[in-house]
């Protein structure tokens, strides 16, 4: 099975689209570190400031080690920012900080789609955990061909999907956080032009690694479900 090329392909357009994503989001995050914005703020101070501008009082903002390693955490209301976010006045710094601060007002409005996401974690964890075990039990089973081995493929294949949709409804939380950043950077005249350019594709780039994920994500489903029968016949 681990030398099924169709299997092999899969891997590969996976592994080639998650290297290319995360290349890229580097590359464009240091190319964007190099340049120092007009206002000389902090992306600690632009995260506060943006924090305020909306109304919202009750999120902490922490340093965390670790390069890109930004992240809102709604369960207590903390922004976490990388130090090379947290203590730097560079385009790069002002994007990634105005994302999870979009994050936190997505938190603070209610956002269906965020709440969805956060109540949605414990599922795809467990999806995640448990589906390789059926569906290899399905697999040995014969898959489709058997009562008991149909049954575990569309178990297994549901398990996965639980996986899938998590990193399907991650896109327009993503894509949303980075608007609402664009938009608050732009509304509070913390930029220039050119350094809301530069903020705005580092942003892009960092969209393209949930890109890669949902796609990777979605391949494999379909490959499991085309291997085990469940789409176009027995492929086992």
């Amino acid at each position: 099975m681990i030398f099924d090329p169709v299997y092999l392909l899969v891997i590969g357009i996976g592994m080639g689209l998650s290297f290319y994503a995360s290349s890229i989001t580097k590359g464009r995050f240091r190319k964007y570190s190099k340049f120092t914005t007009r206002s000389r703020l902090t992306g600690a101070d632009i995260a506060r400031n943006i924090l305020q501008d909306n109304n919202i009082n009750d999120v902490s903002i922490e340093r965390v080690p670790g390069e890109l390693s930004d992240h809102y955490d709604p369960r207590t209301k903390t922004l976490r920012l990388s130090q090379s976010v947290h203590d730097s006045n560079s385009m790069a710094a002002f994007g990634v900080a105005a994302h999870e601060v979009g994050h936190a007002i997505q938190h603070a409005k209610s956002y269906t789609l965020l709440s969805f996401r956060s109540a949605w974690v414990p599922v795809a964890n467990l999806g995640g955990g448990l589906s390789m075990i059926v569906i290899m039990l399905a697999f040995f089973l014969g898959g489709v061909q058997t009562a008991t081995g149909a049954s575990l493929s569309w178990l297994g294949v549901l398990l996965f999907g639980c996986t899938t949709l998590f990193t399907l409804i991650t896109l327009p939380v993503e894509f949303d956080a980075s608007s609402r950043a664009i938009a608050c950077l732009q509304k509070g005249g913390y930029v220039t032009e050119k350094e809301l350019d530069g903020a705005r594709k580092v942003l892009n780039a960092a969209a393209m690694t949930y890109v890669a994920a949902f796609v990777t994500s979605l391949l494999t489903l379909l490959y499991w479900a085309f291997r085990l029968g469940l789409l176009g016949g027995r492929r086992n």
